[in-house]
């Protein structure tokens, strides 16, 4: 459990809180972004208030900024078990995989093979796709079991060749929850020289991550997915990252990271990312940042966990309602997929809304290869829930009284 009682973890986010006489929304949209702790909040305002500046002046508001960039990369590489000067920040994760993928061109000839998986969100496929295409490489995929909701794994060797050059996959999936056994995958890689991306965006708001451990190349994520604004994190391994011939202006830094930031960044964005893994750190324990952002983590994932089973539990036990999960032993992400028979799943997220005042998202959400494997165009793709650690038991058991009423209303 956490270590703190969800009273008085939500009184840490002001969405939660009532406005003008008005019960707050039940906010079951974690996987396309999480409410922002007050700690983010307060981050960015303290920034703005305090003289917002650009980088490398002598005056102090910008003496100021440059050590809100370092402690920021410092922040991440606790967090994610990497170093500082590996951490690039931009806009988002689908701006920086563009931005990586343009810099990979000149390592990508006609022959060689791109490989990317049937499972994951656009963001980790596209910008690999269009490199593939400009460069004349072949792209291939990692089929997904139907049956499981899992990758199938089982032809790795077949499909990761002496001509690979690039495998990205996602840790786990913003659809169905599942999570990827991703180290056999960048051991094949390694052992052929590939280069390796990892989608972390869903991941790191549940599970604790290490770079270092997991020996790829790349790791993305962003920061409105745990509890902070619209910032986007790229994790790149220094003989990568030093190799990378990034898009760039000819005065603009080219080291490392600062050549694949380009432009001024989002600094009271960056402050709020502080913020927000201060929230996290706030919640674990240990003698360092690094130790208290893990233990966060887990706390998180232990209470999410507990709340998942007992909704995956009574979906399963609905006989209109279609769970699209993986079964039991399958490690998996607080995010539930589903539809109800007979029903555009937009009209279903319409009516939870409309009724019940409770976030509840619909469509494909951008897992379109999921979606087109699965046959999802006629139900308007899933009905989505995904928990967050400001969720409780007791929005879980309004959701079960709401969509009984729904199922007795529209048999």
């Amino acid at each position: 459990m956490l270590p703190i009682t969800p009273e008085q973890l939500r009184a840490q986010f002001p969405a939660l809180q009532p406005r003008n006489g008005q019960a707050p929304l039940i906010y079951f949209d974690g996987p396309g972004g999480t409410q922002m702790a007050q700690s983010a909040l307060d981050a960015m305002v303290d920034y703005i208030r305090g003289g917002m500046a650009n980088l490398h002046g002598t005056f102090p508001s910008s003496v100021a900024t440059d050590a809100l960039l370092d402690e920021a990369r410092q922040a991440v590489a606790d967090w994610l078990g990497c170093q500082p000067q590996e951490v690039a920040f931009g806009a988002n994760m689908t701006t920086l995989a563009f931005a990586i993928a343009r810099s990979l061109a000149a390592a990508l000839q006609p022959g060689d093979e791109v490989l990317v998986t049937e499972l994951d969100h656009r963001a980790n496929v596209d910008p690999w796709l269009t490199l593939a295409r400009d460069r004349g490489a072949t792209v291939r995929f990692i089929p997904i079991d139907t049956a499981t909701y899992t990758l199938d794994l089982t032809q790795l060797e077949q499909l990761i060749t002496p001509r690979t050059r690039l495998v990205a996959v996602g840790l786990s999936s913003n659809v169905t929850g599942t999570v990827t056994p991703v180290e056999a995958i960048i051991r094949r890689a390694r052992a052929v020289g590939a280069l390796t991306v990892l989608d972390a965006v869903h991941a790191a708001p549940h599970l604790p991550l290490d770079f270092r451990a997991l020996g790829c190349d790349v790791l993305l994520c962003s920061a409105y997915k745990f509890f902070g604004p619209h910032v986007g994190v790229a994790v790149v391994a220094t003989a990568r990252f030093e190799q990378l011939a990034v898009y760039k202006l000819d005065p603009a830094p080219a080291d490392m990271p600062h050549k694949l930031e380009t432009g001024t960044q989002n600094h009271e964005g960056l402050a709020g990312l502080l913020g927000a893994l201060a929230f996290i750190q706030g919640l674990g324990h240990g003698s360092t940042r690094a130790e208290q952002l893990r233990t966060g983590i887990e706390a998180i994932d232990a209470y999410e966990q507990a709340l998942a089973e007992d909704l995956e539990d009574f979906l399963r036990s609905l006989p209109q309602v279609r769970l699209y999960r993986a079964p039991a032993g399958t490690r998996k992400t607080p995010t539930l997929a589903f539809i109800i028979e007979e029903h555009h799943s937009r009209e279903v997220a319409a009516w939870f809304a409309e009724h019940h005042r409770m976030c509840i998202a619909d469509g494909h959400f951008y897992a379109t290869t999921l979606a087109d494997k699965l046959g999802m165009a006629a139900t308007g793709g899933w009905v989505r829930i995904g928990l967050a650690p400001y969720n409780t038991a007791g929005e879980v058991e309004q959701f079960k009284k709401a969509l009984r009423e729904f199922l007795a209303l529209h048999p």
